[in-house]
């Protein structure tokens, strides 16, 4: 019975860790730079964001492209996702909103880092 609690538990403890079953996240990590997984682009975080919360809507949102999710998106490890004020669903990386900008060309691209001193790259 012990043998059977004890691998019910490790069983509980890994279906919590996504990384380990080989869940895909929204992002990934490339050279020490948070980047997205699908297309290799970096991240960024808007300093005026509020933990949980994005403020970037509208002209701001054109230029710095949110990382989108899926209605239906649930927490991944260290990611999970925001409401934004328009009803989509948007994620975040340790409760910080993430977003491309748009004037990186290519993967590996950092331009937007420091940009109006409030838009920044997520290092590892």
């Amino acid at each position: 019975m012990k043998k059977i609690v004890s691998v019910l538990a490790v069983l509980a403890f890994l279906s919590g860790c996504a990384s380990l079953l080989g869940e895909k996240g929204p992002a990934k990590f490339d050279g020490g730079v948070l980047v997205g997984s699908a297309n290799n682009m970096t991240l960024y975080t808007f300093d005026k964001d509020p933990a949980g919360r994005s403020v970037c809507n509208g002209p701001c949102a054109t230029n710095w492209p949110p990382l989108m999710a899926a209605a239906d998106a649930k927490p991944v490890g260290d990611f999970t996702v925001v409401t934004r004020d328009d009803g989509q669903k948007q994620w975040a990386y340790k409760g910080k909103p993430l977003y491309f900008w748009i004037k990186d060309a290519k993967p590996g691209d950092k331009t937007g880092d420091g940009f109006n001193n409030v838009w920044r790259i997520v290092k590892s």
